[in-house]
């Protein structure tokens, strides 16, 4: 059935969500306690001042005719130094809004990138060692089948939250990173992500993309995984899909404290 698929995603993520606890629950604890390194030294222009903001009156001797570049949205920061992490915000309370176009883009470029297809490789083995799904068989044949509806669950649900409702809805599929702060505070901002998002206009909204998103993924799974197909079963994949997307989150909020931690550690080798 499809909660098997979707229990094999989850424990992947489960076991990288671990990692991530604890990593930044000791690093947070040991900067409150002050056993962290000094922070770096605050430039001399304001240190709140968004990335998004007018930029400062020039110094003497700048070239007027090589403007600063106009500020973007987070790069592919790969979580673990792999999984695709296009749609954060880091270091910005604000951006401008992203067209259809690259909503679009954006999510086509997580769905198709070469590590995504490796992670639902993984999530489908784990699926055929559980035997989940009997009538899909074993073998290459019964491999390819689960690797198929998974990816397919994977494109859809992915769609849906981050490109065709965020359109339909005018909403902003991006994760803003709190990166600052305690780290209950930054677990729960991050948790309420799948509840609460921004709009285009940067208005506080309900996540409708989120929930309509996830509920078009699990309303059509119907059509391409075996059966029985009940109201029951199909709550219980919208509402697992919700909650690894709540996971997903978490990692992106906590995933630079975790890569500060181990380049600390790698320098320190």
């Amino acid at each position: 059935m499809i909660r098997q698929n979707v229990s094999a995603r989850c424990s992947v993520l489960a076991i990288l969500f671990f990692i991530c606890t604890l990593t930044v629950s000791h690093q947070l604890l040991a900067q409150e306690v002050g056993q962290s390194p000094p922070l770096p030294t605050p430039q001399t222009t304001s240190p709140a001042t968004p990335q998004t903001q007018a930029k400062s009156p020039q110094a003497p001797g700048i070239d007027a005719s090589h403007p600063a570049p106009v500020p973007q949205a987070a790069k592919d920061d790969r979580i673990f130094w792999a999984l695709p992490n296009l749609l954060t915000v880091e270091k910005s309370s604000s951006l401008p809004p992203l067209t259809t176009g690259q909503k679009f883009k954006t999510v086509a470029e997580g769905c198709f990138d070469p590590v995504e297809v490796v992670f639902i490789g993984v999530q489908a083995g784990l699926s055929q060692a559980d035997d989940a799904d009997p009538t899909y068989g074993q073998g290459l044949i019964g491999y390819s089948k689960r690797f198929g509806t998974a990816y397919t669950d994977a494109i859809i649900g992915n769609f849906g939250t981050g490109a065709i409702f965020p359109t339909l809805l005018h909403q902003d599929p991006r994760y803003y990173q709190m990166g600052t702060g305690n780290f209950f505070h930054r677990f729960f901002h991050a948790a309420v992500r799948v509840a609460i998002t921004r709009s285009d206009s940067g208005k506080t909204q309900l996540n409708f993309s989120e929930v309509l998103g996830n509920g078009l993924a699990a309303g059509v799974s119907n059509a391409y995984h075996p059966g029985p197909h009940t109201f029951a079963s199909s709550a219980n994949v919208w509402t697992t899909q919700i909650a690894l997307d709540a996971l997903g989150y978490e990692l992106k909020e906590f995933w630079p404290d975790i890569h500060r931690f181990l380049q600390r550690g790698k320098h320190k080798t």
